[in-house]
């Protein structure tokens, strides 16, 4: 109720002061400059905050860059590739975060890279280009990734083993909450089973059914983005803390109300954006800005008490994590810089730093792969192509009695040998990128290569989701899913220029971890997809963006996996 009133009083906002702003850009017009063009307001946009990706991408069919018009300011936004290598390469000293977004984030994100300019990002950069670059990290990260994509098919192999099945049917009747795993996140919020694990409700419900009928293919329904959620959360923690979270299996109390805090503070960040009366609500601790503080605390004491953990450990001069083979996760290896730079990385640095980290490789790489299984189920020959393709990329992927040994086979060669799965997961990230929308601030008056201008202060919005749709850029089938777009005659993988294919940003501020999030998710699916086959629960349900900071699925989504049949020697373990 809070927010809708809070969305009202937006609207009135910028319909009073729109008639102002009109006025004052044509006053600025002025003097010989050029502006884009006018495509709307911000009242517009709110009313069509439900699908705002789309408002934009229709509008952007029409001016490849505009203005809307705020109460404080007019926003541009673009789909021209060639503003874009301005605004990020050509003239990247001229455009970054700002004051305006690092107010914003800096109770959550702090000093990290996020949301800062200038030295702190160089510095934070030169350390994580470095650590992305080594060999340790890389086989860390790796081994991590293989035995969390083996927990997650395990989930599901082992909770259809127990019964939790259904018939296939050509119109699904409604599926009860005793037959599906619809656990997440009301998971841990339901009387029935407040404080169960995931395999520990299925036993129960199998309990009670006395028996489970047993269609031709076990079947297993999921809510998958938040299980890929849960799975991605533990391998981030677990490469930037060295913790093993079992958010999938059931972790701690303390370690859950983290992941809970967590959440819900990126949320109500998110929620800054669109409250132009957040700082009086800080000021007066009301309303979402006292949750807001609540659990940033929580996240605070559940950090620092991480690190100075980590500290005690490597300061133990009985403790073998001393030795260099201990020092993998990403906190331990800031840690040993901290050593050599204490004044500048104390631990609130630190804390920001990691915290940055979590951010980058969770909600991103969660969502895409959510994105990835439903275009799978919705076009079922790439599915089985892929399926086909990691079987013949893996040693003994056919054979693979466990997910266990198919998981240890996958190695950085068959990973590389993945070409087909690489293009169905970067046509996913065109039309479905992680961040939907990118801005940047303009620190000094500009003229881009379209020949327009931008003031200083004024943010340029470049549009990921957009571009992805722009049939100028991607042909006149560019909305619809085809990975063979991006491969060559030869089935090699071609890749696009970072200025039409945004995803990963470019420039100096290009991703670092791309490749680290192509080689997790890549693993996830070459196991999930080796051992299942999925489909859609209910294909005559519309499926939406929830719209926020990056792009999920609104109210999850919902999949039947089968066993996938290529062997009878196939063990669920």
């Amino acid at each position: 109720m809070a927010l809708s009133l809070q969305s009202l009083v937006l609207q009135l906002a910028a319909a009073v002061l729109v008639l102002a702003l009109g006025l004052l850009l044509r006053w600025r017009s002025g003097g010989g400059r050029r502006y884009h063009p006018v495509a709307g307001t911000l009242l517009q946009q709110l009313l069509h905050f439900r699908r705002l990706y789309h408002y934009q991408t229709d509008v952007s069919r029409r001016y490849r860059t505009f203005r809307m018009l705020s109460p404080f300011r007019c926003d541009i936004y673009t789909t021209d590739p060639a503003v874009v290598e301005h605004v990020l390469r050509t003239n990247f000293q001229n455009y970054g975060k700002g004051a305006y977004n690092y107010e914003i984030m800096t109770d959550l994100l702090g000093d990290g890279i996020f949301a800062v300019d200038g030295s702190k990002w160089r510095h934070q950069r030169k350390l994580a280009s470095y650590e992305f670059s080594t060999r340790t990290l890389r086989d860390y990260s790796g081994a991590v990734f293989k035995k969390n994509a083996t927990k997650l098919a395990s989930a599901v192999g082992e909770a259809s083993a127990v019964g939790l099945v259904m018939d296939v049917q050509v119109n699904p009747p409604p599926l009860s909450h005793k037959l599906v795993i619809c656990c997440f996140p009301y998971f841990f919020l339901a009387s029935e089973f407040p404080k169960k694990n995931i395999l520990d409700y299925c036993r129960m419900v199998h309990d009670r059914k006395g028996k489970s009928r047993s269609p031709s293919r076990p079947v297993f329904s999921v809510v998958s983005q938040d299980w890929f959620m849960k799975s991605t959360m533990d391998s981030i923690f677990e490469v930037a803390f060295g913790i093993e979270l079992n958010c999938l299996r059931g972790s701690s109390s303390e370690d859950a109300e983290f992941v809970r805090a967590f959440d819900e503070s990126s949320a109500l960040i998110m929620w800054r954006f669109l409250n132009p009366f957040w700082k009086l609500s800080r000021l007066l601790n009301l309303g979402s800005e006292a949750t807001l503080k609540k659990n940033i605390k929580r996240v605070d004491d559940y950090v620092y008490k991480l690190i100075l953990s980590k500290l005690a450990q490597m300061n133990s001069q009985q403790d073998d994590y001393c030795t260099h083979a201990k020092k993998e996760d990403i906190l331990s290896r800031f840690l040993l810089e901290s050593e050599r730079d204490a004044e500048k990385m104390d631990l609130k640095y630190l804390r920001d730093i990691i915290l940055n980290f979590l951010i980058a490789g969770k909600d991103t790489t969660a969502g895409t792969l959510s994105w990835f299984f439903f275009l799978l189920c919705k076009h079922p020959s790439v599915q089985a192509k892929i399926a086909q393709e990691v079987v013949g990329a893996v040693r003994d992927g056919e054979t693979a009695s466990s997910f266990k040994e198919f998981a240890a086979n996958i190695t950085e060669d068959a990973l590389e040998k993945m070409q087909y799965l690489h293009a169905a997961l970067s046509e996913t990230l065109r039309l479905y990128p992680a961040v939907p929308l990118d801005p940047k601030v303009c620190f000094s008056d500009d003229t881009l290569p379209d020949g327009y201008d931008v003031r200083r202060g004024e943010v340029i919005t470049f549009q990921p989701y957009a571009m992805g749709r722009m049939e100028y850029l991607w042909g006149e089938d560019a909305e619809v899913f085809r990975p063979e777009r991006w491969l060559d005659a030869d089935g090699l993988f071609c890749p696009q220029s970072p200025f039409k294919f945004t995803a990963f940003q470019a420039g100096p501020r290009l991703c670092l971890g791309r490749e680290f999030a192509y080689r997790q998710m890549k693993t996830i699916a070459a196991v999930l997809l080796r051992f299942f086959v999925f489909e859609l629960s209910d294909e005559k349900k519309a499926v939406n963006y929830k719209t926020m900071l990056t792009l999920h699925i609104d109210q999850g989504l919902q999949l039947h996996a089968f066993e996938r049949r290529m062997t009878d020697s196939v063990v669920f373990l």
